[in-house]
């Protein structure tokens, strides 16, 4: 069946307020408005910044456009319920959002540290949001309206709706959902069933009746009738790394009486399939089980990656305690057209008034960037961006790009020409997918680009190459840049695209991300292996030759991947140095919740391929805080201060030839002369961020430096 457009909703009766400048974030901005009230109030833990990057503009705006009025509560003190009623009680509910980033994430590092910024903050501030700011905000809203529904949203929401490996507490947590108390939990990108939760609640319906919505989880007392159960140990077969036959297939069975006359009338009945999607939910461990058995945590986190597809997946039940929590499958993609709905409302592109002249990081980042996909079809194992937008491609149109273009030239303050990105969370992903739709529908793949690229994939990149020529004749638009991050196996596919490319949209560095030179821990992280670095490097150099350019390639690396080994570390440490890389900036892998190298991390085997509690893949996995300063620091084996570990380390894993002054070293003797370390500033956010250094490049911290570089630093690829 396929789902309302979002267009084609009726208008609800606010409609007739039309569109406001910004949304309300106080009572006198909605008596302007002549507003008595809201209907929706949005609670964030970012500035509010009325641009289609920030999520609380995208989903206030749409809401705004199906004719409701919507509040915002940004960044709330949450110590008491008072910010949390400076708007009044909302006629349908709360949304409860952490912000565009995971709160542990935003304000720990991976060493489990606090940071002390916040990019989506006034003056780059920390503090300003609570730690689980999921359940600290639902709380609040509770405390302030008790009666008031409360809707979950947003990324921390959507990759904890599950039982989940919490980093921080080094523990299995309950669902978000059951933990905040609230209504109903939306995840992915949830426009979708937004406007239908919505729509349904101004009808009159109750949030106890919409469980079947696609794209949301909920708490339930009992199972829907007429479902059939299928256990997650009945789909956990044996086999190859995440290959399974087609689960979908419909059965049907005939049913005779045997004492019916030869030629008398059969009964037929027709009994809903175990493997059909319509009728079937998958039933994994409890909360209760996992939290106290990691290798089971391994095997659930597999099974939820395998029910994955928005189009064949089955729902999937999880006991928390004398509740059940039941996670419909994952929202329907949308269209192109929807797509272009979305992002072409009024947003004013700019931070709310109220902050004045306080600079947003995170905002001066994306202003002049343009958003032309969503989705990634890679499936990286440290990544989380499949589990939360999905795999299947969601592409703007190429009228809905350059109309954005020409917003940014009329709207932004001291735009000069230059725009930072056009891309999403892959630069080359954009109208790439399979190219078969029955084959799509019923995939189970987690990615389509490895082991290798699939038969079925479309890698033709004329699309892009077309709309970075459009997007150049653009008036007023003088430079065009790529900053989001290339899929450099997917671009050798296109020579032409790597070209075009080069040519006219490398701001002097291109950051490409390896992840690591080793094929173990690729293999783990699922990705390719340094033979396709090595060809995009030589179509990158021989375009930038060319094009009479002085370009650079930078190289991202994760330290202390799990499955990573001590060796594994040093082999990439002496990659870098024989190609005279030197990393400034570098971390170590973050165990965000709900991806599979999450699931590695805690349980210590191997979730790409079939759990068993016997004969088993398991991992290497640096966990003590030792381990993890020795994999950072073989990554910056140019630092003097790193020296000493990395000896210690070398002479007990019999590689003291990696210690001398020869060409083949890795690092000086212990009575050497020290060399004072060249020391480059770098942050987590501005302009000085910069992962990777070589040494014949210009350096790009002069302030008189005119080479390339000086004014655009690549974002992490």
């Amino acid at each position: 069946m396929t789902p309302t457009a979002i267009y084609d909703y009726t208008p609800y009766w606010a409609a007739c307020f039309g569109p406001a400048p910004f949304l309300p974030t106080s009572r006198e901005e909605m008596d302007i408005l002549g507003w008595d009230s809201c209907d929706i109030i949005i609670v964030t833990g970012d500035a509010y910044v009325d641009h289609p990057s920030f999520g609380m503009a995208v989903i206030g705006r749409t809401l705004e456009a199906q004719g409701f009025r919507v509040g915002i509560i940004s960044q709330p003190n949450w110590h008491n319920k008072d910010d949390f009623m400076a708007l009044g009680e909302p006629n349908l509910f709360f949304g409860v959002t952490a912000g565009n980033m995971d709160s542990m994430i935003n304000r720990y590092t991976a060493d489990r540290k606090l940071r002390h910024d916040d990019a989506y903050t006034p003056n780059n501030e920390g503090g300003k949001r609570p730690d689980r700011a999921v359940l600290v905000y639902s709380q609040r809203c509770r405390e302030a309206y008790k009666q008031t529904p409360i809707v979950l949203g947003g990324i921390e929401a959507s990759l904890r709706r599950l039982a989940h490996y919490d980093y921080w507490s080094d523990k299995v947590r309950r669902s978000v959902l059951c933990d905040a108390k609230a209504d109903i939990l939306l995840f992915g990108n949830a426009e979708r069933a937004l406007i239908e939760v919505a729509h349904r609640l101004s009808r009159g319906d109750t949030l106890a009746a919409m469980t079947r919505i696609a794209g949301t989880a909920v708490m339930m007392k009992t199972l829907p009738e007429g479902m059939a159960e299928v256990d997650s140990t009945r789909i956990d077969k044996p086999g190859k790394s995440m290959t399974m036959p087609n689960p979908y297939a419909t059965e049907t069975q005939c049913e005779t009486s045997k004492k019916a006359e030869p030629d008398a009338a059969k009964p037929i009945t027709i009994r809903p399939s175990r493997h059909d999607a319509k009728n079937t939910f998958v039933r994994l461990p409890s909360f209760e089980k996992l939290k106290n058995d990691r290798i089971l945590y391994a095997h659930a986190s597999r099974v939820m990656h395998l029910e994955a597809n928005p189009y064949s997946a089955r729902a999937l039940v999880q006991q928390h305690g004398d509740q059940l929590l039941w996670i419909n499958p994952p929202p329907v993609p949308l269209t192109t057209e929807e797509m272009d709905y979305v992002f072409g409302l009024p947003y004013a592109r700019v931070p709310h008034p109220k902050y004045g002249n306080a600079k947003i990081p995170a905002y001066d980042m994306i202003k002049t960037s343009v958003n032309i996909m969503r989705g990634c079809f890679g499936g990286c194992s440290f990544c989380s961006i499949t589990e939360h937008e999905g795999r299947i491609i969601q592409n703007r149109s190429q009228a809905s790009i350059i109309e954005e273009l020409n917003d940014i030239r009329d709207k932004v303050p001291g735009f000069t020409g230059t725009i930072s990105d056009l891309g999403g969370p892959t630069a080359n992903m954009y109208r790439l997918g399979c190219a078969d739709p029955k084959a799509e529908r019923n995939c189970r793949r987690p990615s389509c680009v490895f082991p290798k690229i699939c038969d079925k994939l479309n890698t033709d990149h004329r699309h892009t190459i077309d709309l970075y020529r459009k997007a150049r004749q653009v008036e007023g638009i003088k430079k065009v840049l790529i900053a989001s991050g290339v899929r450099y196996d997917l671009a050798i596919e296109s020579p032409e695209y790597v070209k075009e490319l080069v040519t006219h949209h490398v701001g002097g560095y291109l950051k490409i991300a390896p992840e690591h030179t080793e094929k173990n821990t690729l293999d783990l992280m699922m990705k390719p292996g340094m033979g396709a670095y090595d060809r995009f490097k030589a179509l990158f150099e021989k375009y930038s030759k060319e094009a009479g350019k002085k370009q650079y390639l930078i190289p991202y690396f994760i330290a202390a991947h799990p499955g990573c080994t001590d060796e594994d570390m040093v082999h990439l440490a002496c990659w870098l140095k024989e190609n005279e890389f030197e990393c400034d900036q570098v971390q170590n892998f973050y165990p965000s919740p709900m991806c599979n190298a999450t699931a590695m991390y805690h349980s210590e085997t191997n979730p790409l391929k079939r759990v068993r509690y016997k004969k088993r893949e398991a991992l290497t996995v640096a966990k003590g805080e030792r381990q993890r300063r020795l994999h950072k620091a073989l990554l910056r084996y140019h630092d003097p201060a790193n020296w000493p570990l990395i000896r210690e380390a070398l002479v007990r894993m019999g590689k003291q030839h990696l210690i001398g002054n020869g060409p083949k070293c890795l690092i000086p003797r212990e009575d050497a002369p020290e060399k004072t370390g060249r020391q480059r500033r770098s942050g987590r956010h501005g302009t000085q961020r910069f992962a990777t250094k070589h040494p014949k490049q210009p350096d790009i911290r002069r302030p008189n430096h005119k080479g390339p570089g000086n004014k655009q630093r690549g974002k992490r690829a």
